[in-house]
């Protein structure tokens, strides 16, 4: 017997979030399924089934975790196979029976805002955010970035940053690990600091759990978990299942941006009159 980990990728939109629900398409639903039809495991609930991170529903992926036992020779290929297109396995390693793939050295998560100039009239302050972001870093009481029913609400963040790339600005949040919606409400409270609509000062109140706030979490389709990192852990990327999913976000990309064209060019005539 022996615990195997592997680095999954997939495209979060038509999945009901990771974890498993009954009767709704999830991510672990397809990976415990397609690795059961190839007979890595037999019984999904006796092969010491982990997750580094239960993505919410609509959040992509492209370094998730899992980790199981099995007697059997791991095929990546084989199992992607019997996966649907939007889920790939793109790398996998031994690790110790004792893994913990929760326990991770860190988790790097990216955020992408869409700024398309004929959408939004607003200018961004590119500086404000960046001055906000870096208050973040570091460890805090993210109580109001999350459910006040959190066991524990202190976390340490390593990196925020927030760079511009022509239409979109990118959010990466580094840390070893973070609450629900946390990464989303972050990038909520730079958005209105961006947009002007409070200061850089007010993360200060945001941080304080004496003081309660409401943030609004940003959409999840623009989160994509980019990274988990192990220390000693070292994964062998598998360059078909990499060509492969490349291929299938290729065709995405272009039926989604025919799909934007569209669309922008209505609200450019609706504008206009």
């Amino acid at each position: 017997m022996r615990r195997v980990a592997l680095k999954i990728a997939y495209i979060g939109t038509d999945f009901y979030g990771f974890q498993r629900q009954p009767g709704l398409p999830t991510v672990e639903g397809e990976l415990l399924s397609a690795l059961s039809e190839v007979g890595v495991i037999k019984d999904p609930d006796k092969c010491g089934f982990g997750i580094a991170g239960r993505t919410d529903r609509g959040v992509h992926a492209l370094g998730n975790v899992i980790s199981f036992l099995t007697e059997e020779r791991v095929i990546i290929n084989q199992i992607n196979n019997a996966l649907p297109n939007n889920i790939k396995i793109l790398a996998h390693t031994n690790v110790p029976i004792r893994f913990k793939v929760r326990y991770a050295l860190e988790r790097h998560y990216r955020y992408l805002l869409v700024t398309n100039r004929e959408i939004h009239r607003n200018v961004l302050n590119l500086e404000k955010m960046k001055k906000a972001s870096q208050i973040m870093i570091g460890t805090h009481d993210f109580s109001n970035f999350s459910k006040r029913s959190e066991r524990s609400s202190i976390r340490a963040i390593n990196c925020v940053e927030v760079q511009r790339d022509s239409d979109l600005i990118i959010v990466d949040v580094k840390g070893e690990s973070f609450l629900w919606n946390m990464v989303r409400k972050i990038v909520s409270v730079l958005l209105m600091i961006g947009y002007g609509e409070i200061e850089v000062d007010r993360i200060y109140e945001f941080l304080n759990p004496q003081k309660k706030a409401h943030i609004k979490p940003m959409p999840p389709e623009g989160l994509i978990l980019m990274n988990v990192n192990y220390s000693g852990v070292e994964f062998t990327e598998d360059p078909y299942a990499q060509k492969s999913f490349t291929s299938h976000l290729e065709k995405e990309y272009l039926k989604n941006q025919s799909i934007a064209s569209a669309e922008i060019e209505m609200i450019k005539n609706l504008k206009n009159g």
